[in-house]
């Protein structure tokens, strides 16, 4: 009985980590963030984005208010998902390394369907359940978004349907069946479902799609469905929104164990989601107190808006059906090779987060994907945990600059998701059958210029 005691105080001691508000970075951004612009140059009506998002989710994206109220359903379903995640210290890394740096990661594998993406996967279907939606359309590149929303839909009782770039349907079919078990209908895109996946079927039946298609294809369902609204897993604001519970329970975290705050923080960047839910929270302090700490944005080379793309306005999609969006690009039509960290195969990134790099308050580095699994597989054999490839690339970049760093620096980064499902990836590194991609040049003048 003392045990159980014990036990329960601990339980609900660690729930406290778990914020009841989220961190909106708008306000405190060095400068406006550009607002999103129709082809005329033009700013979209509220009623645009309402066709496609619940209402409650429209005001946050265009909130000023630092703080938002975590609804209290909503934590309580994180809560009971697994919330608040671990944050471990890599020990046995820095060992290995030889490092006089401490290695800290928030691990958000341990959540269902296995990574970060649930986060706003709950809040999404909350709010649209609030507001009488019956069916969520999205799209999902490595699959995890996808697991992510089936999973929150059934809890809300709504219908998913994903659209899974087909080059991840078949390199990671037990993402489709994971959807599959939740409930969800899955599609590999592009696809005879919609005018736009047909027109590029027409034109290449072997089209391996991207996330821009799949978002091109699941907006065309939802328009032709009043009942239905359509669910993002990244770049948006309200989704970064919703993801700073991590880098806020991570805040805490670091306080218990006597660290007040990293010299870096690190995390991959596909849409930006998962790295600016950790290091939003951070900027804030950075930004307030004028700390030293750096950020360090880790995308592939086969994919790299942000270190080879240009800051202008372009479509969120590849067929153009979205507003136009200020951010790092290599563009809409941009056809990302298929590499197996799925979920950063994205020609954009998150148009705050590109703000920040403009600004050099964030830095990016890029990494062949060969380099990348080679990390993680040094990661896995001290660690014993298995990145995502995704995450691999925060990984990379973490053991890069721990075996840099002279002085006892603290390094904090988000292992986003585990890569349980992604072992195909790992058989071909073993094999030596990975190839790297590198785009030669970035072809940008079919972009409108508003």
């Amino acid at each position: 009985m003392e045990f159980g005691r014990k036990a329960l105080i601990r339980a609900t001691q660690s729930e406290q980590l778990v914020p009841k508000f989220w961190y909106n970075i708008l306000p405190d951004l060095p400068k406006q963030l550009p607002p999103p612009r129709l082809p005329d140059g033009s700013i979209p009506p509220k009623e645009m984005f309402e066709r496609l998002f619940p209402k409650a989710l429209v005001e946050q994206e265009m909130s000023m208010e630092r703080y938002i109220a975590i609804p209290d359903e909503v934590r309580d379903t994180l809560v009971s998902l697994g919330r608040p995640t671990p944050l471990f210290r890599a020990k046995r890394l820095e060992k290995y390394l030889n490092t006089k740096a401490r290695i800290y990661y928030k691990y958000e594998g341990v959540l269902p369907a296995g990574s970060h993406k649930i986060n706003t996967a709950v809040a999404q279907a909350y709010y649209n359940s609030k507001q009488g939606v019956e069916r969520l359309a999205t799209e999902t590149g490595a699959g995890q978004w996808g697991s992510a929303l089936s999973l929150a839909a059934r809890l809300f009782s709504l219908k998913a349907r994903v659209y899974m770039v087909k080059s991840s349907y078949f390199q990671k079919p037990y993402r489709r069946i994971l959807m599959e078990i939740y409930g969800a209908e899955v599609i590999p895109s592009p696809s005879n479902r919609t005018k736009f996946g047909s027109s590029l079927l027409e034109k290449d039946p072997n089209n391996p799609g991207s996330l821009g298609i799949a978002i091109s294809e699941a907006i065309e369902d939802v328009l032709s469905d009043e009942r239905a609204r359509y669910s993002l897993g990244s770049v948006l604001n309200h989704v970064l929104l919703h993801q700073t519970i991590i880098g806020l329970e991570a805040k805490e975290q670091l306080k218990e164990l006597g660290e007040e705050f990293p010299d870096y923080v690190i995390g991959c960047v596909g849409g930006g989601s998962n790295y600016s839910g950790l290091a939003y929270p951070f900027v804030y302090e950075k930004l307030k107190r004028n700390l030293n700490t750096k950020f360090i944005a880790v995308e592939p080379k086969a994919c790299p808006s942000l270190t080879r793309g240009k800051y202008i306005y372009d479509y969120g999609d590849t067929a153009g059906i979205t507003p136009l969006l200020k951010m790092y690009t290599v563009g809409h039509r941009y056809r990302v090779p298929p590499i197996h960290a799925g979920g950063l195969r994205y020609h954009g990134d998150a148009p705050t987060l590109c703000l920040l790099v403009d600004e050099k308050i964030v830095d990016a580095v890029a990494y062949h994907q060969t380099e990348v699994f080679e990390a993680a597989r040094l990661f896995s054999s001290v660690e014993g945990i298995v990145p995502a490839p995704e995450s691999a690339h925060a990984v990379k970049a973490a053991i890069d600059i721990a075996r840099n760093s002279k002085d006892e620096k603290v390094i904090l980064f988000n292992l986003s998701g585990h890569g349980l499902l992604d072992l195909q990836g790992y058989s071909e590194y073993l094999d030596g059958k990975l190839q790297d991609y590198e785009p030669s040049e970035i072809d940008l003048s079919y972009i409108p210029r508003i």
